[in-house]
């Protein structure tokens, strides 16, 4: 039988754990025991995987109240577990070999807020309502690399270059850390001079479409590697429609999931060697 998504196997528990922040318990008036980090952490991966409130958590499966579950995931959120847990998967997939250096793509994706709050704003696809944007950069095999979360008003390319500027410092090979690509593909919605000038300061040769050219510019065999991640990044129901008014639990749930991907394409690399 297949394991459920949301139960947290040994090895993602021992790489997690060393990250987590300590907290020293009071010698006087403790109170109750904590809920453990490995149930608490089952618990966020459930809200992620289904997408259900955190009232609605059942607790019949051990995970603690939904409150416990939220507090842990915003304050792991704010101690950089996700950022250092991504940064040493990274690392897995450089020292295999299988980070591609050759190129990077960047694309967003819309999401309807449905309860607004910071860095959400009125979307252009849908009808002025509410929401925000995924913006996305991976490698050539699709590993995401950075995500960042903005108003669904902002233009896409205004994040192109927070994107670069966010790609971590992959570790795990020869040689010194490296961070930025040699190439970068983007389609037209981040087609503008001035960027594609900043891009080239950078060291990165741009690929980008542009609008008074027909369709058609054979940059699709490369691109759809950032569309493939995205339809990774919302199969996690939590990620479809932003629930959370909070743009900074949301984009811990973003960096989570990144997590998980990046670490999904490194157990399928080390599979196919057993």
């Amino acid at each position: 039988m297949r394991t459920p998504p949301w139960i947290v196997p040994d090895d993602l528990r021992e790489q997690v754990e060393p990250l987590l922040p300590k907290k020293e318990r009071r010698f006087r008036y403790p109170g109750r025991l904590p809920v453990p980090d490995r149930q608490a952490l089952s618990g966020i991966l459930y809200v992620l995987c289904t997408g259900i409130r955190w009232e609605h958590l059942p607790k019949e499966l051990g995970f603690g109240s939904g409150m416990t579950c939220w507090r842990r995931l915003r304050d792991w959120n704010e101690a950089g577990v996700w950022q250092h847990l991504h940064e040493a998967l990274l690392a897995g997939l450089n020292a295999a070999a299988r980070i591609g250096r050759s190129r990077c793509v960047v694309d967003s994706s819309h999401v309807r807020a449905l309860r607004r709050g910071a860095h959400t704003g009125p979307s252009s696809v849908d009808r002025g309502r509410a929401g925000s944007k995924h913006h996305l950069i991976t490698d050539g095999h699709g590993t995401p690399l950075a995500v960042l979360l903005t108003g669904g008003h902002r233009n896409d390319v205004t994040q192109l270059l927070p994107l670069v500027d966010a790609i971590p410092w992959v570790r795990g090979g020869v040689g010194h850390p490296r961070r930025t690509p040699d190439s970068l593909f983007a389609d037209r919605g981040y087609d503008h001079d001035i960027y594609r000038a900043k891009v080239h300061a950078r060291g990165i040769v741009s690929a980008i479409a542009r609008r008074s050219t027909r369709h058609g510019s054979g940059l699709g065999a490369y691109r759809w590697v950032v569309e493939r991640t995205f339809a990774w990044l919302h199969g996690f129901r939590r990620l479809r429609i932003r629930w959370e008014r909070r743009a900074d639990v949301h984009e811990a749930f973003l960096k989570l999931a990144r997590c998980l991907i990046t670490r999904r394409q490194l157990r399928s690399l080390t599979s196919c060697y057993q």
